[in-house]
């Protein structure tokens, strides 16, 4: 059993938000937190506007798949974030859950992406800060 705090991050399609959310926290917190993303119904491929918007950003995530959301997923995590996937997330007591209230990527161009990109980042810096503080902060 790990020590160190773990993420799912879900939404419907697994296909922007909680890409880019898992994509910001492996970014910004490295081997600090474990991190995991799913959808309830999964997207046959990551949205290349979002790929593309982290591409700018300096993070690579067009290695990324959509990936179905499981009972054994969130219960491996200590926080689940979703977003927008509604009552489709399986809730289980002791786990903390969190909403995040952000504009859907998909059929969007990058322009578009890229204020959701931002915000994402911003709400994993406070969600770092609070989970995973760097050692000596």
């Amino acid at each position: 059993m790990s020590d160190k705090p773990s993420v799912l991050f879900v939404c419907v399609h697994n296909a922007g938000r909680s890409q880019m959310a898992a994509a910001w926290l492996t970014h910004l917190a490295g081997d600090r937190v474990e991190v995991r993303s799913a959808g309830s119904a999964p997207a046959e491929q990551v949205n290349p506007a979002a790929v593309e918007a982290m591409r700018e950003a300096g993070v690579d995530m067009s290695a990324e798949v959509p990936k179905v959301l499981t009972v054994e997923a969130v219960q491996a995590s200590d926080v689940v974030i979703t977003m927008g996937c509604g009552d489709t997330c399986p809730v289980f007591p002791g786990k903390r859950y969190l909403d995040w209230k952000l504009e859907d990527p998909a059929g969007q161009g990058v322009e578009a992406v890229r204020p959701i990109r931002d915000e994402i980042r911003t709400r994993i810096e406070g969600l770092i800060a609070e989970i995973a503080p760097e050692p000596g902060r």
